[in-house]
C-alpha cells in the first residue's frame, strides 16, 4: 500500500471519528509547550512561503526556505533537544522524516524540475500529517 493511501485512510479513520480523540497526548511543561506551538507555525508558514516560491517558478528560493526553515539543519536552529526528551519515539521519527524529507526537497528543488519537487514537497507534508494525526498536545 502506498504511502499516500495510508494517510488518505486514516485521514478518514479520524474525521469519521472526530467526537472521539484518537491521538496520543504529549504532555510539555507550558513554556515548553509555547515552544513547540511556535516552532509548528513557522513550519506551517515556511510551507506556505515554499508554495508560493513554486506557484512563481522560483524553485532555488523554495530550496532555500526548505532547508533553512524546515530542513535537517533546521533542527539545530529550532534547538528542539529540550522538546525531544518529552516526545514519544514515534514523534521524533515523525519529525525527523520531516525534516529529512525538508532537505530532499531541498535538493531536488535546486535541480529545477518542478514536477519533481512537487512529489518531494509530497513527502514533507505526510510527514506532518502523520505526526498530528497521531499526536496532540492539548
Amino acid at each position: 500500500m502506498k504511502k499516500t493511501t495510508l494517510i488518505l485512510i486514516l485521514l478518514v479513520f479520524t474525521s469519521a471519528n472526530a467526537d472521539e480523540e484518537t491521538r496520543q497526548y504529549v504532555k510539555f511543561p507550558p513554556k515548553l509547550q509555547l515552544k513547540q506551538l511556535s516552532n509548528m507555525r513557522d513550519h506551517m508558514v515556511a510551507l506556505n512561503e515554499i508554495l508560493e516560491y513554486m506557484a512563481f517558478d522560483d524553485l532555488d528560493e523554495a530550496a532555500n526556505v526548505a532547508e533553512k526553515r524546515l530542513g535537517l539543519s533546521a533542527r539545530h536552529a529550532h534547538n528542539t533537544n529540550d522538546l525531544a526528551k518529552y516526545m514519544p519515539e514515534g514523534m521524533k521519527q515523525a519529525g525527523y522524516s520531516m525534516h529529512s524529507a525538508a532537505s530532499n526537497f531541498a535538493q531536488v528543488a535546486k535541480k529545477g524540475d518542478a514536477e519533481s519537487a512537487y512529489e518531494a514537497l509530497m513527502a514533507v507534508t505526510q510527514s506532518c500529517v502523520a505526526c498530528h494525526a497521531g499526536y496532540r498536545t492539548r
